[in-house]
Order: structure tokens, then C-alpha cells, then sequence
């Protein structure tokens, strides 16, 4: 019995937009452009007559802008949403508000009015990606966009580690991540070892996220340049475009931060972090792990760790918006646990006290 194709409806503004992302969805067998909407409105009312399984949505439109009807649309009929985004820095903030209020993924829209690129193979792969998804709905209580100061929450602080400048934690995710790295990384405290983030995402955003979560977070949060230390209450997120790589330096941790081919058909890719860290010494000294995301980017990088000594840790299936990244992780065996994320940032603080300890945290959280 033949498998109904995945039926999107696209919302662009824009006619060029509409007609690109049609043409090349219904080049898949499996994809079928069911409709398009020009505005907010007529989706709406597209979404009633024509049920679509995924939509496809430009942010800034007549009549409504796009994160109104995806806070609206959330609320009365969640259903998988890819936001298109142009590479500007206020559609980038935007891009990442729409990720808050339950977007299942963001790319960044075609450079020119006839410039596709990449962006048709992206686009097939990620709403392929959203059967059997899990659909994640905004909290209602986390800051779009917080105009004071980094807000420090109520975490206590954890151990300062004397003569331990060896202690890392690497983190790596791609579809869902934004939103279940804000979680673990809002809920720790200040005084952990350095933290190396991999987060799938366009050029541009990268810097948004690391700027949003800078003020969310209880210490320091910036996008990575090459050359940086990577010191005690600091997280670096790998620049999108830019694979990010950790070596050990004359007493320190530096980062570098190059251009260079996809892995898995990421840049930034995980496994880069990974190995990378592991063959500079550091899995001994490292608590590492992999969140919600399509594919197996990481997996390896995640074992090479393991067999070196490291913490190892998957986000489970029942959390994870896409279990990908953490089931091959798991499978491959090199995840010791899989972790709930509303445990995560509770299981980290556990193994950096084993680790100053040295005392091996074994038990399932």
C-alpha cells in the first residue's frame, strides 16, 4: 500500500519564494505542495481546507507577521513549522523568538530572488524529519528578548575546581536544540568548567542564539572566534558556516574556528568538537553530550570520547523533538545514559562533583 506523501502548505509573501520551495518540494515523491498562502490570513484559512501536515513560513508579511500567527497557530493548531528567514540580524532574533514559540526548525532564505542553493535538499530533508516529530509548544514564562542585564537564576554555584584547568563539558545538537540547550544551560550555575557548544544552525543565528542565551544564562555565553581560550565560566557556541575544534595550549584550552567540507552534511559538525577534544586529552577530564537532531553527527566523535575516559550522556527519546543524534549515540554505545532533559543540567552539575571528587557517577538519574 503506497505511503500518503507529506502534504506542506507554503507561506511566503513572496512569489518567487513560493514557486522556488513548491518546485523543488514536489520534485520528492514523498512531499506534496498541497497549497500556498500569501499572508497570514490566507493560511489560516488554507490550513482549514486543506489540513497540511507541515507548513513552511516567512516571518515578515502584510497584514500579520509571522511569529503573531506562529504564537496563535501554537496555541489553536500545532502542527510542524519551518521558518524561512532572510541572513539579516533582526530576522536572526526573530528566527530565534519563532524557535521559543515552537518552530520545529529555522533556515536561512535564498540569498538573491533566484538564488537557491542548498536550500531545496535542506528544506526536503527537514520536513521529512517532522514525521513522528515531537511538537514543542512555547513556555509561557521565558523572556522573548530580555532588555537588563544577564538575569542569573537561582542556581547554587558550583564547586570552583583549583588546579583542574583540564575539566571541559562539550555539547552538541541540531533540530530542537536551541530551545533544549536554553533549557540545560539557563538552569546551571556559574563556576563550571568551560563549556564547548556545536549547535546546527545558519550563519548569522548562531550569533542571535549565543547573544539570547548570554542573557538568560548565569555566566557568559558568546558565539566562538578563532584563537579563543576556552576558560571557567564560559560557553563558546560554534559559529554557523564554521567548524569549531578544541586543542590543548600552553596550560589552556584555545578553540579554533575554520572553514572547511560538511561532515555529515554539517558545518559546524559535532564529531569535528569530539574528536577533536579527545585527541587533544581532553576526554578524561570531559563531560559530553548530544540533544535532540536528525542524523548521526556526533555519534562518533561521542564514542571516541567514551573509550578515552569521558562522561557520556544522550538526551532520551521521550524529550527529544527528533531522537536521531541521541539514538545513534546510544546504539553505537557511546552514550553512558540517556537523560531526560529537565534532568540534565542537574546530571552535569553531579559528574563535574564526581569528576573533582574522582569518584565515578553510575547511576541513571
Amino acid at each position: 500500500m503506497p505511503v500518503r506523501p507529506i502534504r506542506v502548505l507554503v507561506v511566503d509573501d513572496s512569489a518567487v519564494v513560493r514557486k522556488l520551495v513548491t518546485d523543488a518540494l514536489n520534485a520528492d515523491p514523498e512531499i506534496e505542495v498541497v497549497g500556498t498562502a500569501i499572508d497570514p490570513y490566507m493560511a489560516r484559512d488554507k490550513i482549514k481546507e486543506l489540513n497540511p501536515d507541515v507548513l513552511t513560513l516567512d516571518l515578515e508579511m502584510p497584514r500579520m507577521d509571522g511569529l503573531t500567527f506562529l504564537k496563535i497557530l501554537m496555541e489553536q493548531r500545532p502542527l510542524p513549522v519551518i521558518v524561512m528567514s532572510s541572513l539579516s540580524q533582526r530576522s536572526s532574533d526573530f528566527a530565534m523568538e519563532a524557535l521559543r514559540l515552537g518552530a520545529f526548525d529555522v533556515l536561512a532564505k535564498p540569498g538573491g530572488p533566484y538564488s537557491f542553493g542548498d536550500l531545496g535538499p535542506q528544506l526536503i530533508e527537514r520536513i521529512k524529519a517532522t514525521t513522528g516529530a515531537r511538537i514543542r509548544r512555547a513556555p509561557g514564562t521565558v523572556p522573548a528578548a530580555p532588555s537588563v542585564a544577564r538575569v542569573v537564576p537561582p542556581a547554587r554555584r558550583a564547586p570552583v575546581s583549583n588546579g583542574q584547568a583540564r575539566n571541559v563539558i562539550l555539547l552538541g545538537a541540531s533540530t530542537g536544540g536551541t530551545e533544549a540547550l536554553r533549557e540545560v544551560l539557563t538552569h546551571l550555575p556559574d563556576g563550571l568548567p568551560g563549556i564547548a557548544i556545536v549547535q546546527h544552525i545558519p550563519p548569522v543565528f548562531s550569533k542571535s542564539f549565543a547573544d539570547r542565551l548570554n542573557q538568560l544564562c548565569a555566566f557568559e555565553v558568546r558565539e566562538a572566534v578563532d584563537g579563543d581560550r576556552l576558560t571557567p565560566g564560559l560557553a563558546l557556541i560554534a559559529p554557523g558556516g564554521f567548524h569549531m575544534m578544541l586543542q590543548w595550549c600552553a596550560g589552556h584550552y584555545q578553540m579554533r574556528v575554520v572553514v572547511g567540507p560538511p561532515v555529515w552534511h554539517q558545518r559546524p559538525a559535532v564529531d569535528l568538537l569530539f574528536k577533536s577534544a579527545a585527541d587533544c586529552g581532553a576526554a578524561p577530564h570531559a563531560i559530553a553530550g548530544i540533544f535532540t537532531g536528525m542524523g548521526r553527527d556526533g555519534a562518533d566523535g561521542l564514542l571516541r570520547l567514551r573509550e578515552r575516559g569521558a562522561r557520556t550522556f544522550a538526551q532520551d527519546e521521550a524529550t527529544s523533538v527528533v531522537y536521531g543524534m541521541p539514538r545513534a549515540a546510544w546504539e553505537n554505545g557511546a552514550a553512558q545514559r540517556q537523560v531526560p532533559l529537565a534532568q540534565t543540567a542537574d546530571y552535569i552539575v553531579r559528574q563535574h562533583e564526581a569528576t573533582l571528587n574522582a569518584t565515578p557517577v553510575l547511576s541513571t538519574p
